[in-house]
C-alpha cells in the first residue's frame, strides 16, 4: 500500500478552474496505476479519470475534453487539471492507487487519499 494525500480543493465558480493534486508517499508511485474518484452527496462514488503506470488516460464521458489527468513520478505526484468546472462536478475527490487503469476507472484499488472538497457554484 502507499499512502496518498490530496490537496488544492476549493469554491470555485462555475466556469473556473482547479487543479487537484496527489502526493504519494514511498518509492513504488510509478509501479501503480492511479486515478480519480469522486463523490456527490447522496450518489455513489464513481470514476473520473485513470491513467496508467505508462501514462495512457482514461475519462469518464461527463468530463471528457474539461478535466485532465496527469502524474509525475519523479514528484510522486498525481494531478487533475479542471476546467470549465460545472455545478455539478461539486463532489469530494479522491485519489487512488490500484493494478490496472482502464476506460472503467482504476481496477482493485488499493489505497486511497482523504479526499479533498471540490464545491462549484453556479
Amino acid at each position: 500500500q502507499v499512502q496518498l494525500v490530496e490537496s488544492g480543493g476549493g469554491l470555485v465558480q462555475a466556469g473556473g478552474s482547479l487543479r487537484l493534486s496527489c502526493i504519494a508517499s514511498g518509492r513504488t508511485f510509478s509501479t501503480y496505476a492511479m486515478g480519480w474518484f469522486r463523490q456527490a452527496p447522496g450518489k455513489e462514488r464513481e470514476s473520473v479519470a485513470a491513467i496508467t503506470r505508462g501514462g495512457s488516460t482514461y475519462y469518464t464521458d461527463s468530463v471528457k475534453g474539461r478535466l485532465t489527468i496527469s502524474r509525475d513520478n519523479a514528484k510522486n505526484t498525481l494531478y487533475l487539471q479542471m476546467n470549465s468546472l460545472k455545478p455539478e462536478d461539486t463532489a469530494v475527490y479522491y485519489c487512488a492507487a490500484g493494478a490496472l487503469a482502464s476506460s472503467s476507472g482504476v481496477s482493485k484499488p488499493h489505497s486511497w487519499g482523504q479526499g479533498t472538497q471540490v464545491t462549484v457554484s453556479s
